[in-house]
């Protein structure tokens, strides 16, 4: 249990407060079959997830998680233009939230706990995942993988979080499903708060040697010391 006094909270979304593999798994689908490329399978996205959409798209025209370095720069932008428009089109009504995420956060806002998501997601597609799902309210400030110049497991997002709400990094605590989150946090000095479910490759969370393991969102409420 951390006894240092965590204010703010920085989430994740995909694989973490949001199983989204469903529909980028039909949107990545029909991109890549709308070029003559082979289907990819629900089970292949979610291996191919975490690293933001041009890598996810790279993947499923590669069959693999090692991206074919024979592939163009310009089919991988079509790619990525078909992605982006059948993902929209899928309405995220395949999506949804992992148990204990809804209770959890409403529990952090009742404790008066900041709250803010730092996701790789283009961020044209989290405001409407947020309302769509019931919990954008809870933010104070969303991310997205195309707000600065690198996502994560590059800090610069939450060592900006750490300024404009004027925290120390122990004050901080980062929470998601893969390496990079662990990583990002670990470059910006904050603790973090692995789970076991969600998108890392097969990995076990725990090989990124996060601060604290958990199984289920609900957990998070015990690390820093609110009663549920």
């Amino acid at each position: 249990m951390f006894q240092q006094d965590i204010q703010l909270i920085a989430f994740d979304l995909d694989g973490t407060l949001l199983d989204s593999v469903p529909d980028l798994a039909v949107a990545a689908d029909q991109a890549v079959q709308a070029l003559g490329f082979p289907s990819v399978s629900e089970l292949q996205v979610r291996d191919y997830v975490g690293n933001g959409a041009d890598i996810l798209i790279g993947r499923a025209l590669s069959q693999n998680l090692t991206i074919d370095p024979s592939l163009s720069d310009e089919l991988r932008g079509k790619a990525r233009e078909l992605f982006d428009d059948f993902y929209q089109q899928t309405g995220h009504r395949l999506s949804h939230l992992y148990p204990t995420v809804k209770e959890t956060l409403q529990e952090l806002h009742r404790a008066g706990i900041k709250m803010a998501l730092v996701t790789n997601k283009p961020s044209k597609f989290v405001p409407d995942v947020l309302v769509q799902h019931g919990i954008a309210d809870y933010f104070v400030d969303v991310i997205g993988g195309d707000t600065f110049a690198e996502r994560k497991p590059n800090p610069i997002a939450l060592n900006w979080l750490l300024e404009k709400h004027q925290l120390d990094a122990s004050q901080m605590l980062m929470v998601g499903d893969s390496k990079n989150d662990i990583l990002a946090a670990k470059n910006a000095g904050c603790a973090s708060f692995g789970l076991t479910y969600g998108y890392n490759h097969g990995e076990p969370i725990a090989n990124s040697n996060p601060d604290y393991v958990a199984d289920s969102l609900a957990q998070l409420l015990d690390v820093v010391l609110v009663s549920a």
